[in-house]
């Protein structure tokens, strides 16, 4: 029987070759989750940055290198998640001569959705830290609103017991000095409180259909 881990190898290598979107014609490399693939803990983001397009890992570069502190001020590194994005190619358009990111189109995340949807499927983790607001409203709600229900966990969604957002350490590191060192802290805290919650839902029978 394959392990977690073979299977996701196998989604990953299906993933890296996917043309279902316009996404494709763009990118350098598709960017799919890293990390453990039996963890209960998972961190879901937007897309993959610039940096992301050329490593193929998620979080390389500046965004990526605060996304270690918090997680080391936790006791954690990224060898204890599950780490991804909703899509896995850089949302970007052209812009004079280079590319500049831009949020993912609806049609983009729908077509990535299936990636998402076997990683998590796999991983089947008992919580679920969405990194702002376009994660919060693909895997809590459509209407979510990360100024009013950062913090807040969720219980009724499809992919785990406990599904939390935070702010994007990207949307972080655009902060400036006392701004930066209290969203900074508001990243360490919830990332306290998801670990917090694991505790929880290792004693919270999950509910099966079976």
């Amino acid at each position: 029987m394959d392990t977690p881990q073979t299977q996701m190898q196998t989604l990953k290598t299906r993933a890296s070759v996917c043309t279902d979107c316009d996404l494709a014609k763009t990118r350098a490399n598709v960017v799919f989750g890293s990390g453990d693939a039996t963890a209960k803990l998972v961190l879901v983001a937007e897309g993959p940055s610039a940096a992301d397009n050329h490593t193929t890992l998620p979080f390389s570069g500046p965004a990526g290198n605060l996304l270690d502190e918090v997680l080391t001020a936790n006791d954690l590194t990224r060898n204890d998640i599950w780490l991804t994005n909703i899509i896995k190619c850089r949302a970007a358009s052209p812009k004079g001569d280079r590319l500049k990111n831009r949020p993912p189109k609806a049609s983009e995340i729908k077509a990535c959705a299936k990636w998402l949807d076997g990683e998590l499927t796999l991983v089947q983790p008992s919580v679920i830290l969405c990194m702002g607001a376009p994660a919060a409203k693909v895997l809590i709600r459509r209407s979510f609103r990360i100024t009013e229900e950062r913090g807040i966990w969720f219980a009724d969604t499809h992919y785990a017991p406990f599904v939390m957002a935070t702010f994007n350490p990207a949307y972080v590191l655009r902060q400036e000095d006392e701004n930066f060192m209290a969203m900074r802290q508001i990243l360490i805290n919830d990332i306290a409180e998801a670990v917090q919650k694991l505790q929880e839902a290792a004693e919270t029978p999950r509910l099966t259909l079976f």
